[in-house]
């Protein structure tokens, strides 16, 4: 039932048996949870996945990195891949059923470069999409393959990556998939950097800085509270706030919340939200604020690591 322990999950390595997975628990008429990840596991994805255990009878998670969202230049190559600490993290964390953990021919039979790929409207080349051409239509031909394969009624997404979330849930309507999405919020170290996999790319002195981020969007909000509606100055401002602490920002911006289009001016603040991407050292950071949000819930931050 949602919600309870389970045992040590199953490791499976091809679509074939993911799917044969799968139909033995709807044999028994259970409803599956998927989580997708890219590995190098935190308490972030630890998070979802008791989320997922909340919301289905079997929790399956998903670790695959992922080649057709990495552009020219970009960390793939590099990017941490912990395969064995991921799967001692879910042992210990009970939450998970299955590990979907495919390699390239499973997911791109063809080959990544001859994929058939999905094309995302014009949100997808905004905010960062901007800076990384092509990847939310990397993001999304992924997770379409994954939703095929695991046919979950459920999907758990973060809200750290509030971009991909509202992408994803557009391909899922648009596309007519029959997955529910549900969103998890952000963990935050006690300093309130989001927690990230990439956070381990920071010198110990970038990770000092790396808070002021979040701060920034803190700043950018109070003043929306208070009633400053000049969001273009408040951007601007932010901005050369992170560029005089050694961030090099890509963006600073206020959207509405719903659909990330770009706010009228009538907007109350709580149907907004303040979003930032920037770098620092080695470190692609990215974090929002919804102006919903009062203060960080005690339940959404980490032990600092």
């Amino acid at each position: 039932m949602p919600g309870a322990l389970v045992p040590k999950p199953v490791v499976l390595h091809t679509a074939d048996r993911a799917r044969e997975f799968v139909r033995d628990r709807r044999a028994s008429r259970q409803g599956i949870a998927l989580v997708p990840t890219m590995g190098n596991l935190h308490e972030g994805h630890l998070s979802l996945a008791r989320l997922a255990r909340a919301e289905a009878d079997v929790v399956v998670a998903t670790i695959f990195v992922n080649p057709t969202q990495f552009g020219a230049g970009e960390d793939y190559e590099s990017y941490p891949r912990t395969l064995d600490e991921d799967l001692s993290l879910l042992y210990a964390a009970g939450t998970v059923d299955a590990v979907f953990v495919p390699d390239e021919g499973e997911i791109y039979p063809f080959g990544a470069d001859e994929a058939v790929r999905v094309s995302m409207p014009a949100l997808s080349r905004e905010l960062c999409g901007a800076s990384r051409p092509g990847h939310f239509d990397g993001v999304a031909s992924v997770v379409c393959r994954l939703l095929n394969i695991v046919t979950p009624d459920v999907m758990v997404l973060g809200l750290k990556d509030y971009q991909q979330l509202i992408v994803i849930k557009r391909m899922v309507a648009d596309l007519g998939i029959g997955v529910r999405v549900v969103s998890g919020r952000t963990m935050r170290d006690t300093d309130g950097l989001a927690i990230s996999s990439r956070n381990r790319y920071l010198t110990d002195e970038e990770r000092v800085r790396a808070p002021l981020l979040y701060a920034a969007l803190e700043k950018v909000a109070g003043a929306i509270r208070n009633g400053d509606g000049n969001y273009g100055a408040l951007q601007q401002s932010a901005a050369d706030e992170l560029r005089a602490s050694g961030f090099v920002p890509d963006y600073v911006e206020v959207r509405r919340a719903a659909d990330l289009a770009r706010p009228n001016g009538r907007q109350p603040p709580d149907e907004l939200i303040v979003l930032a991407a920037a770098r620092l050292g080695k470190a692609r950071l990215i974090d929002n604020l919804d102006l919903r949000e009062r203060e960080l819930a005690t339940s959404d931050v980490s032990a600092s690591t």
